[in-house]
């Protein structure tokens, strides 16, 4: 049995995290698979690039470039700039030599110039199976990665709220007609990692007809696992004393991870909990503006962007809790390495985080967009219900649910029905 795992990039964002961690987990558990990408970033056995050289990774560029500036004049307005994907540009490669060995293509995040719907219609042409794996809405919608409160996917596309001119032909339409026309006799089993995501997906006008699974992605258990909070803060030079906020995203400045909100709870607690301003400081993973920094009503120990693992495990081992203020998220990555390192979640219940997190056990779920009860959350978790009990039931939850060995056994069984 041959898995060819397909996605934009080995390394950097959500996707390409949950693609190499199954390609890698499905290896250790004797399964043939291997992931290709557009951009190769790390050498990793296993993982290939659809090509080399200064030419290759020139047009890679070119076409990423090409389908942005297309897609200028129709946005509404920067903040959409990369929440809407027309994929109107891309690369052929139904006839590479891996896709054409395997038994099964497995699909994840393929979106910014990889493949475009044109692309992606020939390869779900060639008439092997195809699993997609899906790490937002994107494969059903007419264009963007998170809806929002848009429904009109559920039956067909238009009067897009991320166009500058919404219409009963607009683009979101347009693309929306082509994906329904290369799904229509494509062999697609759908994979969702989280029930929020299977409910949307099952409902919608584009795959209600198609086959569902809800599996999670894998994580590492025996790398992300707790660490000594006094040797990790000192390697990171974090001060002992202090009870620890941790927050982080690839973009912590997208509107969609709530800023606006855990700011807002943060002001809360400094003006009525004066322990709290005293005793907690902040730790912040991630892109953000300088101007963001300035808002936080807490001490800050900025570490921008972390790509190093290692750096990962002891920044979540020296937390005490990690804050996820998200308004719309699938299964974060982030919440299941802080899960697997012991290390509670205090966020709103959105998307498939009420899947992940149990509510006053391995965290604490507060109302969405409710600042107030975020700020209750964070207090409660820290200075009234016990810790080292919340941090058991998450590393628990982790080793239980998203391990290697139990999420790779799960997908075998979806290749090998395919392939009967």
């Amino acid at each position: 049995m041959k898995i060819l795992q397909i996605n934009k990039t080995d390394a950097g964002g959500g996707a390409a995290v949950a693609a190499n961690r199954l390609n890698r987990a499905l290896r250790n558990n004797g399964i043939e698979s291997k992931l290709l990408v557009q951009d190769l970033r790390r050498n990793e056995e296993g993982v290939y690039a659809v090509g080399s050289g200064f030419g290759y990774r020139q047009k890679a560029f070119a076409r990423f470039a090409w389908e942005r500036l297309t897609f200028l004049p129709y946005e509404r307005n920067a903040s959409v700039r990369f929440a809407f994907s027309p994929a109107n540009t891309g690369i052929d490669i139904s006839q590479h030599p891996l896709v054409q060995e395997a038994d099964i293509i497995h699909l994840h995040w393929v979106n910014q110039g990889f493949l475009s719907i044109e692309t992606l219609g020939k390869l779900l042409a060639c008439g092997k199976p195809v699993v997609w794996t899906q790490h937002d809405m994107w494969s059903f919608t007419g264009g963007c990665h998170y809806a929002g409160t848009c429904l009109e996917f559920l039956e067909f596309c238009s009067y897009c709220p991320f166009l500058k001119k919404p219409g009963k032909k607009d683009l979101s339409a347009r693309q929306f007609a082509q994906k329904r026309r290369i799904y229509n006799e494509a062999p697609l089993t759908i994979v969702t990692c989280s029930k929020w995501l299977r409910t949307l997906s099952q409902e919608s006008k584009l795959l209600r007809r198609k086959d569902f699974y809800n599996i999670p992605n894998p994580i590492d258990t025996s790398f992300y696992t707790p660490r000594n909070q006094q040797e990790a803060r000192e390697r990171l030079k974090l001060p002992q004393d202090k009870k620890l906020l941790l927050f982080g995203a690839a973009n912590v400045d997208d509107p969609r991870k709530g800023m606006r909100y855990f700011i807002e709870a943060l002001n809360i607690l400094a003006e009525n909990f004066p322990v709290v301003k005293e005793d907690a400081e902040l730790v912040v993973f991630g892109k953000m503006n300088a101007e963001t920094v300035k808002l936080f009503p807490f001490k800050t120990h900025s570490f921008k962007f972390v790509s190093n693992p290692d750096t990962l495990v002891d920044l979540y081992s020296a937390a005490d809790s990690y804050i996820l203020p998200s308004l719309q998220d699938n299964l974060p990555n982030t919440v299941m390495e802080s899960l697997a390192c012991g290390t509670p979640i205090i966020g709103f219940s959105i998307g498939g985080v009420p899947e992940m997190v149990t509510h006053q056990e391995s965290g604490y779920l507060a109302e969405v967009k409710n600042a107030l009860s975020l700020a209750t959350g964070i207090y409660e978790t820290l200075f009234v219900n016990k810790l080292d009990q919340y941090r058991l039931k998450a590393r628990q939850k982790a080793v239980e649910c998203y391990s290697e060995e139990v999420v790779a056994e799960k997908y075998l069984k979806v290749y090998k029905s395919l392939l009967k």
